[in-house]
């Protein structure tokens, strides 16, 4: 029997199973999003000897897929809004699948960087489309763990990307094989597209769903109404993403050459960043919603990441120390940085801020994945030269250092007449 409360224009809202089939169902498709994006670092060594590639261009198969998703966060949300989730999750899914598909088929560099350019193209509007039908499924309570489960799917996109020579070693015994996997693998976005499209049509006949929100638009003008804390979060989170994301571009490949590690074991560290971010994230995230003190742990945040990169370069540590300090920070900056930036911009701004947010941190991977690769290669570096990593550790060192300057500006910008309470469990001076 039917609640006369659940009705709505005589339609019932959709049953509790019926959405989280769609929950799963669309966050399949970012399963596949997120592999096929790091499926390149497992066989950058790989294109290197079979290919003659040099690091510079495997960092450019990162920073293209960059510059095309500056090119559609500029553009913002005007597919989405025209053409509604159903159509543009199922486009975008199928440019997510042809990309991977167009990387896997030729060793044609030009190519392979034409297929992650269609990455960028599809990538970023998929998570905006898949992001936008979420909050028309869930409302309230539940939606901030649908997002969390949403999210965590993806990520193990990344983690089952890192661990491939592992679960998938029979592979690994030339270039092309494991990206034919991430192929594969990536048909999970246009399946997953598909099959979304379905349930929403479905779900329009016989249900009533909520409406989404406007998806968030950038807005120039809006610019110089920022406050210097959000300027200095914006600094922070280009030095911080610019730190982590083209260090796991190289890492498979470094901890190989420079340490003798197996490809399993390098994926097994490498996997340790994404797999720490899912658990600490959201445990971190309730820590500084009880105490405040935002600004002061997104200082120590970046003051543990600040030694992680010298230590794997100049030191016999575990490698484990390094990167276990480095899934700290990449678990506690985001889960204090992103939500900040609500307590110090207004409701009818927030929208900009966080898509300027956004293009800054993808302009920051596509020049800091390319510099990486081209002082990798200036250095020389190689299983015969491990040194001729240590320019672009010295790159990440320092990106660790502005990254604890911005922190440190914020606090003191905080603490004064004209903070926002960041530092207050509330977000409210008290």
């Amino acid at each position: 029997m039917i609640n006369e409360n659940n009705l709505q224009n005589g339609k019932p809202k959709p049953p509790v199973f019926y959405r989280w089939f769609v929950l799963i169902v669309i966050s399949i498709a970012m399963f596949g999003n997120y592999y096929v994006y790091d499926s390149i670092a497992p066989i950058a060594d790989i294109l290197k000897a079979d290919l003659g590639y040099s690091d510079e261009n495997i960092g450019q198969l990162y920073s293209f897929y960059s510059f095309a998703a500056i090119i559609v966060l500029m553009i913002g949300g005007i597919i989405i809004d025209k053409y509604g989730t159903k159509r543009s999750t199922m486009l975008f899914g199928f440019v997510c699948s042809v990309a991977a598909i167009v990387t896997a088929i030729s060793p044609d560099l030009y190519l392979m960087l034409f297929g992650r350019v269609l990455l960028g193209l599809g990538a970023e509007p998929l998570i905006v489309a898949i992001t936008t039908a979420l909050a028309k499924w869930f409302k309230g309570k539940e939606l901030s763990f649908a997002f969390g489960i949403n999210l965590t799917i993806a990520r193990l996109g990344s983690v089952a990307a890192d661990n491939s020579p592992t679960w998938a070693s029979g592979l690994y015994t030339n270039w092309q094989d494991p990206l034919y996997l991430s192929a594969m693998i990536g048909l999970s976005c246009l399946v997953g597209g598909v099959t979304y499209f379905i349930l929403e049509s479905n779900a329009e006949k016989r249900y009533t769903l909520g409406e989404a929100e406007e998806t968030e638009k950038f807005i120039w003008s809006d610019l110089l109404k920022f406050s210097k804390s959000y300027w200095y979060i914006v600094g922070l989170c280009i030095v911080f993403y610019s730190a982590i994301f083209p260090f796991r571009s190289f890492a498979i490949k470094f901890f190989i050459e420079a340490h003798g590690t197996s490809r399993e074991f390098a994926g097994f560290l490498n996997s340790i960043l994404p797999l720490s971010a899912m658990i600490a994230t959201p445990i971190f995230g309730l820590i500084v919603d009880k105490v405040g003190k935002r600004s002061l742990f997104m200082m120590a945040g970046s003051l543990v990441l600040l030694p992680v990169y010298l230590m794997m370069v100049y030191t016999d540590i575990s490698l484990f120390v390094p990167i276990a300090l480095m899934g700290v920070a990449f678990s506690l900056i985001p889960a204090v940085m992103w939500p900040s930036v609500a307590y110090i911009v207004s409701a009818n701004r927030l929208g900009t801020a966080y898509s300027l947010m956004t293009l800054i941190q993808q302009i920051g991977l596509a020049g800091f994945n390319w510099m990486i690769g081209a002082a990798n290669d200036y250095g020389g570096a190689s299983a015969q030269n491990p040194s001729g990593y240590e320019y672009g550790m010295w790159i990440f060192s320092i990106l660790g250092f502005l990254g604890l300057f911005f922190a440190f500006m914020l606090r003191r910008s905080e603490m004064g007449p004209d903070g926002h309470g960041l530092e207050y469990p509330s977000g409210k001076k008290e």
